[in-house]
């Protein structure tokens, strides 16, 4: 066990500091100077933290710097400025900004946590408030029962490796932490941003996935950590971008758009994205649902036959939404030939994915999983398949507790995305609505993200996800990431997050 944690750990990439020019400026509490200061100095004098200050030879104090701020918190200290001031000058409130970013399942805290992750590569306490949202259900109800750690954690030690392979025939393929990228097809978002996760996939020697809007030649050099989708559109699919990957995904249904196809609108579908899709510029494309050459099992079986007649060393995923029999879906894909099983939950998709499917439609990706994980164990086949899951995992938390569900691993796609920047404003539908050109097709737009900066934040991001699993397993005991699957019973369910507490 030691040598297998071992050879995870090996050749990790190390992290590097990336900051964002987008994000310099947002701050969690705003410091209001009202025009009855008379710049006496005495809150810069006060100030350990660096909000006030005062440059020599000026006679006016300087605005204060909102970013150092600890906000009102600090009336408990002895130099609160607000308490100081002779004038009542001061008034600390929280910034408008960070009160309008996110949303109950992104909150701002889990946002801002993202960035701070991506820009260091350093990880979040196990009981930072970044690590749930406030969604009043799902992963935000349940919680790690942690006991205090003991010792120090040494990452060296734990092993975070997944098999993709579990069959006993067939390529073998171990990615060295328990998470890929799901598709995000080219239309829906840029290729920088294609690129950018592609990218952070080779350093990880992990994949992301192309979606199914093809497969942009900008990833050619890249063939070994891209897999390539099918879906029900066929947009783009060809015999080379089957033959070229490692991993074949068929994308039967999709949780944020279960019983429909994929959706662009006509102001995304540029020529340049029509001529990948070979269809016609600004026109808006509908997948349709479901494959209508795929009715049973058998047509299943036949589906999956005739991309490995294509591609004989690539292995197969099936990633299917779930219905309420999710569970014979699942041995279905199996008798079928399918290596890896992928569910996908409702919360996921962007801000182009339907209200009304995304919270109405299938079942919760947290109920999903333990019913297939069973289900499979009595079949006795568990051990034959890979169970990834994904739909709306936003941390590392959130893919830990997928695991102690029953899955072996997850799938993330808005993650890498907050990774670039993205702010969750929700017009991924819109060409030119991504104030930060990460889902969008305009030209111009395109190069707001760099490429390289991208994959150095997306890389940062898994390398903190990897010290935060690390530090979960030791406290639990474990060394290995597999020996959490299916460990329901280290879970409990209420409305705050135990902390430090083995009860």
């Amino acid at each position: 066990m030691a040598e297998d944690a071992k050879a995870c750990a090996k050749d990790m990439p190390e992290a590097a500091l990336v900051p964002s020019e987008h994000l310099r400026f947002i701050n969690r509490f705003t410091v209001t100077r009202a025009e009855t200061c008379i710049s006496c100095g005495l809150c810069a004098c006060l100030c350990p933290y660096g909000v006030h200050k005062r440059v020599e030879g000026h006679v006016k104090i300087l605005p204060p710097d909102d970013r150092r701020c600890i906000g009102p918190s600090c009336e408990v200290n002895y130099f609160f400025c607000v308490a100081n001031c002779p004038t009542n000058s001061l008034s600390v409130g929280p910034s408008e900004t960070f009160v309008c970013l996110g949303d109950p399942r992104w909150t701002s805290e889990m946002i801002l946590a993202t960035w701070a992750m991506s820009e260091t590569g350093r990880p979040l306490p196990l009981d930072h408030p970044g690590n749930i949202g406030a969604s009043g259900g799902g992963f935000d109800k349940l919680h790690f029962k942690l006991p205090e750690l003991k010792g120090k954690v040494d990452p060296d030690q734990i092993c975070t490796t997944i098999d993709l392979n579990r069959r006993g025939s067939g390529t073998k393929i171990r990615i060295p932490i328990p998470i890929y990228g799901g598709g995000m097809s080219f239309g829906s978002v840029s290729t920088n941003t294609m690129l950018a996760r592609a990218k952070a996939a080779k350093r990880w020697n992990t994949f992301t996935c192309t979606g199914e809007g093809g497969y942009p030649d900008v990833l050619i050099p890249y063939k070994d950590y891209v897999i390539t989708q099918i879906a029900t559109g066929l947009f783009g699919v060809r015999e080379e971008t089957i033959q070229r990957t490692r991993v074949i995904e068929f994308k039967y249904a999709q949780g944020a758009k279960p019983g429909l196809g994929g959706h662009l609108l006509h102001d995304k579908n540029t020529p340049e994205v029509a001529r990948m899709r070979e269809a016609v510029p600004y026109t808006s494309l509908f997948s349709p649902f479901p494959f209508h050459s795929v009715y049973s099992v058998e047509d299943h079986k036949k589906h999956l036959d005739w991309a490995q007649s294509i591609n004989p060393k690539a292995l197969l995923s099936v990633k299917v939404s779930t219905p309420n029999d999710v569970e014979m879906v699942a041995v279905g894909s199996y008798y079928a030939g399918a290596h890896i099983v992928h569910l996908d939950g409702g919360y996921g998709g962007t801000g182009a994915a339907p209200e009304i499917a995304k919270k109405n439609i299938a079942m919760p990706i947290e109920y999903a999983i333990p019913k297939v994980h069973k289900f499979l164990v009595k079949e006795g086949i568990r051990e034959q398949v890979t169970l990834i899951a994904s739909g709306g995992l936003r941390t590392a938390l959130d893919v830990a507790k997928a695991i102690a569900l029953g899955a072996d691993g997850a799938v993330i796609g808005t993650a890498d995305l907050v990774a670039l920047s993205c702010v969750r404003c929700g017009n991924c539908e819109s060409g030119r609505g991504c104030p930060r050109g990460i889902a969008t097709t305009d030209p111009g737009l395109d190069k707001l993200t760099d490429a390289d900066w991208g994959a150095e934040r997306i890389s940062n991001l898994y390398g903190a996800w990897r010290l935060q699993w690390c530090e979960l397993l030791a406290r639990l005991g474990m060394t290995d990431i597999s020996e959490l699957r299916g460990r329901t019973d280290l879970l409990v369910h209420g409305n705050g997050q135990p902390r430090g507490s083995s009860k």
